[in-house]
């Protein structure tokens, strides 16, 4: 029986791409749990200025006084005592690939970055648990007076300009893991685009978690200028762990006047992330922000990208899908609150549910006095595969003038047996003929996606949905 269960456990393995682990690489790591000590020599290590460790320490204490989300799943077992919250993998960050420590090296080569980083991409940053460990920036990049780079290396390459916006837009007390994240925050990306320039290529950030029962909290900064324009990428992946790993990342993005930001998520966490986030935007008049958000692996997700559009004439676009199997609760959705004049936005929620999982659609539009002659529009769609599996819709609409307008529109459907009896009478089989309807499902999501990325999401979900049928 025991050899049995084993040889599952392996299967269930093997059947995550990214579900291989290098074993340990830290050249320095904290004890287990959080205490003011650790939150210490945190900064200490990492020759933090006074101000940054006060700041921690503050967002410890609003952490330990501050509840678990009343909404969503139930996030109380949770020890916090139980997770690292601060490894190392390497000593250095390197500028040049053939000096990336071996087995970090290993792992990269085999997600692909340096594929990528020769083909598609002006500047490439990846981490590794708690710090980048690689970084290349384009000369191009260089000779048009973009950063772009670690938050701690911003912290002391460019002081002035990281205190000016960091945790301006996600204060410290805005939820439990924005607080969490605010005390231990580590890594992450730091991105300024100066006033007019316009990057036609993306820029890629790439996380992973290596460790077993550790946590992984970086901070991102995007700071886009007047007139300029920036897409940005994020990778996500995590070996296959028996214990959870924890993820709590703040995001920050100013978009300025007349300014484009697209920020594009592929996250491929294992099931066994607790992947709890906060993403947020702030747009100036006539500027526009699209978040394009995959959400595929990991335990628990509850993530809901936000845009406030307080400049005149402001857009937000959000598209974003959402798979759950066997395990998987995604509680998922967007946010959009329009504070200027004519201002647009719309929300497009993608859910699948499987095997028993779990995704729901929780959101909100919401319109403020001063928006007048404003548009919000809503859409969420849930293919449900079988009968085990399960899926609300959420919204929040508010609308506080009578110059404005939101739509609100709701599907939940199942894969009909027409459809597929069509499909297999053109000589696929039943999982085939799954695979092209649930593909078909995602098009308004992988359309929006650079071409490798989304051959390399088909490939993830197709991977996922293995056994759905039968």
């Amino acid at each position: 029986m025991k050899k049995l269960k084993q040889e599952k456990q392996i299967q269930e393995i093997a059947k995550y791409k990214y579900g291989f682990n290098e074993g340990e690489l830290s050249s320095f790591k904290v004890e287990k749990g959080l205490s003011k000590e650790i939150v210490t020599q945190i900064s200490k290590y990492k020759e933090e200025p006074e101000w940054m460790l006060k700041f921690r320490l503050d967002s410890l204490k609003v952490f330990e006084n501050m509840p678990q989300p009343n909404f969503g799943p139930d996030l109380n077992w949770i020890n916090f005592n139980d997770y690292y919250y601060y490894t190392e993998g390497s000593d250095n960050i390197s500028n040049n690939w053939d000096d990336v420590p071996d087995n970090i090296k290993r792992t990269f080569e085999r997600l692909g970055i340096p594929n990528a980083e020769k083909e598609f991409l002006l500047g490439i940053n990846a981490q590794w648990d708690a710090k980048p460990v690689y970084e290349n920036l384009n000369k191009e990049l260089i000779s048009k007076g973009v950063i772009f780079t670690d938050c701690d290396t911003a912290l002391k390459k460019y002081p002035e300009l990281f205190k000016k916006y960091f945790s301006k837009l996600v204060n410290n007390d805005d939820n439990k893991y924005a607080a969490l994240n605010s005390t231990v925050w580590s890594g992450g990306t730091f991105i300024y685009v100066p006033k007019g320039v316009i990057l036609e290529k993306p820029l890629q950030a790439y996380f992973r978690i290596n460790y077993q029962l550790s946590g992984q909290f970086e901070r991102t900064l995007i700071i886009v200028d007047d007139d300029a324009q920036l897409h940005y990428i994020e990778g996500c992946t995590a070996p296959v762990y028996s214990k959870n790993n924890l993820h709590a990342a703040i995001v920050e993005i100013f978009v300025g006047k007349r300014s484009s930001v697209r920020y594009t998520t592929v996250q491929n966490w294992s099931d066994n992330v607790l992947n709890l986030v906060t993403k947020r935007s702030i747009v100036e008049e006539d500027g526009r922000m699209e978040w394009i958000d995959g959400n595929i692996g990991s335990k628990i997700n509850m993530k809901y990208p936000a845009c406030i559009l307080k400049g005149d004439r402001s857009q937000g676009d959000t598209i974003s899908i959402a798979v759950a199997k066997n395990g998987v609760y995604q509680d998922a959705g967007s946010k959009m609150i329009h504070l200027g004049k004519e201002t647009k936005s719309k929300i497009v929620s993608k859910s699948i549910t499987f095997q028993g999982g779990t995704a729901n659609y929780r959101g909100l539009a919401f319109i403020g006095p001063d928006a007048i002659n404003s548009k919000a529009r809503v859409e969420c769609d849930t293919l449900i595969l079988d009968n085990k599996s399960h899926s609300d819709t959420i919204p929040q609409n508010k609308v506080q003038n009578n110059k404005s307008q939101i739509e609100h529109e709701a599907t939940v459907s199942k894969v009909s047996e027409e459809q597929l009896f069509y499909l297999m009478s053109r000589g696929l089989t039943e999982q085939q003929a799954l695979e092209i309807i649930v593909m078909g499902f995602l098009e308004p999501f992988t359309k929006e996606l650079p071409l490798e990325y989304a051959v390399e999401l088909n490939q993830l979900i197709k991977m996922d949905m293995e056994g759905s049928v039968g």
